[in-house]
Formats: C-alpha cells, structure tokens, sequence
C-alpha cells in the first residue's frame, strides 16, 4: 500500500516571543516493512538550525526563531510504501543494546496494577502472552480523548481505566519489561478506517523476542501494525519519540494546532479520476 501523509504543527502566540526551539522527529525511514518514496518537511516562522540521527537512530531536526515571533508552522509530507508483516519489525538494529531498553522511565514505572495486570496473562509462549496482553490492556483501558496528558504515567492511565494511545503503549511498555522482555515505544502514522484527517500522530509498542526480533502491539486497536501503519520514531518512552517538542522564552500564551492527514494513495486517485 502506498500512504500519503501530510503533518501540520502550527504554534500561535498571543504576545511576540523572543526565542524557540523546536526538536522535531517527524521523518520516517526506509526499513522492514515500509519504503520511504519521498519525503519533506518545510518550516515557516523558523529556521532549520540542524539535522541529525539520535541514540535510538531518529532522523531528528532542529529549528529555532530569535526576535519577535508570533507564529511557527511546521508541515512534514511525503510518500510511504507499506507491507504487511504480521507487526514483526525483525533484528534489531542501531547502537543502542537491547538491555537498555529494560529500563523503567518515569512514564513507564510499573505500580501494583500493572504488576496485576501482568500476572494475570496466560499463553503458552511469550508471543502468546503478549497477544493477551493487548486484549486484557485494549479491554482495561477504554480509548478516551482529553482524559490524559504527556506526563500522564502508565500506573495512572490503568488506574483511571481511559486514555489514548500513548497511554496503551506506556502500559503495554510496562508490563512487558517486568517480564524481563526489552520493549520500546514508537511513534508514527495510521491510516484510520474510516476517514483520512485527525488531529494526532499514533502510538504503539514494540516487544524484542527470541526468534522473531521487535513485534508490534497496538493495544488501542487491538491489533498489531499492518499496511495502514507508518513507522517515525522509537525510544524508552514518549519522551525519546514525540514528533514535535521544545521550549521557548516569554511569557505569551500558545495555541497549537495539529492536523495530520494519512490516506491510501491508489484510493485517493481513483475517487479523484472518478
């Protein structure tokens, strides 16, 4: 399948600021199941000061403004040939030892109802866990916009019963490093089933197993990562991952907008000829 995506970040604010910076990891790469055809990114209100691939091999960039500035849209946009692999990313790659990603963050810290969440699954391998995992988690935390935020932990989201997707990854993260299995958030697009714009990037983990690699695990669809899904960045957290983040000086107040558009191309051309 071949999706075509178009992400606009736009920052508003409501007195001039002096000075922003923006890190922006929102350049997916060609890889196991999906080959990046074409790619951009234009910025408006900020200059791009730097471009580099992080610890976890993120293309990142950096942009910042100085002097007075009320604006700053971001649009990344490009083409992406999918395939379907069952969620099996495969070997891991990059320099970061898999050990490392073991390791708690204060998003993905388990508490006592992750530890039950955990003990709870059955399967006679750790594949098969996983898969419940994901039912039990999609089934314990219903997928509820405005309820959580970026700081929002896993051990809140399962006590709250609500989230997003971030929060399915968190706690999915959570409950699988206490079984020993070194797991990774990541970051990218959906093609949703029943339209083409939303007004927020997706989320899901990954799990490393003996035999097959890193496996994808959508809790908050209950699937795992098919054709319709875009892989952009992966970390320890949400931290490691977010598409856009930074800072800025002053006092003003921020409106930001996100719309992302994420469509199957051959549809879209054939609805347009018809």
């Amino acid at each position: 399948m071949r999706l075509r995506i178009t992400h606009t970040t736009e920052y508003r604010y409501d007195d001039p600021v002096q000075y922003s910076l923006q890190r922006l990891r929102l350049t997916p790469i060609t890889g196991p199941g999906q080959t990046v055809d074409n790619w951009t990114i234009d910025v408006d209100g900020a200059e791009v000061q730097a471009g580099f691939n992080d610890q976890f091999g993120n293309q990142t960039h950096l942009v910042s403004t100085e002097g007075p500035s009320r604006s700053v849209r971001i649009v990344a946009t490009g083409e992406v040939d999918t395939e379907d692999r069952a969620g099996v990313f495969g070997q891991h790659i990059g320099y970061v030892p898999l050990w490392l990603y073991l390791r708690d963050t204060p998003l993905t810290k388990p508490g006592k109802l992750t530890r039950e969440l955990m003990r709870s699954l059955s399967g006679e391998n750790e594949l098969a866990r996983m898969h419940d995992l994901m039912d039990k988690l999609h089934a314990a935390v219903a997928y509820e916009t405005g309820t959580t935020g970026t700081e929002t932990t896993a051990e809140q989201a399962l006590e709250a019963g609500r989230g997003v997707c971030q929060d399915h990854a968190h706690v999915f993260i959570a409950a699988a490093r206490l079984m020993s299995l070194p797991a990774r958030y990541v970051s990218g697009y959906l093609m949703m089933d029943d339209r083409t714009e939303q007004t927020a990037t997706h989320a899901w983990a990954e799990v490393h197993l003996a035999g097959l690699g890193w496996v994808g695990f959508d809790a908050a669809n209950n699937h795992c990562p098919d054709t319709r899904y875009v892989r952009v960045a992966t970390g320890l957290c949400y931290a490691d991952a977010a598409p856009v983040s930074g800072l800025r000086m002053g006092a003003a107040s921020e409106d930001l907008a996100v719309k992302v558009v994420v469509e199957d191309r051959a549809q879209s051309q054939s609805q347009s000829q018809s």
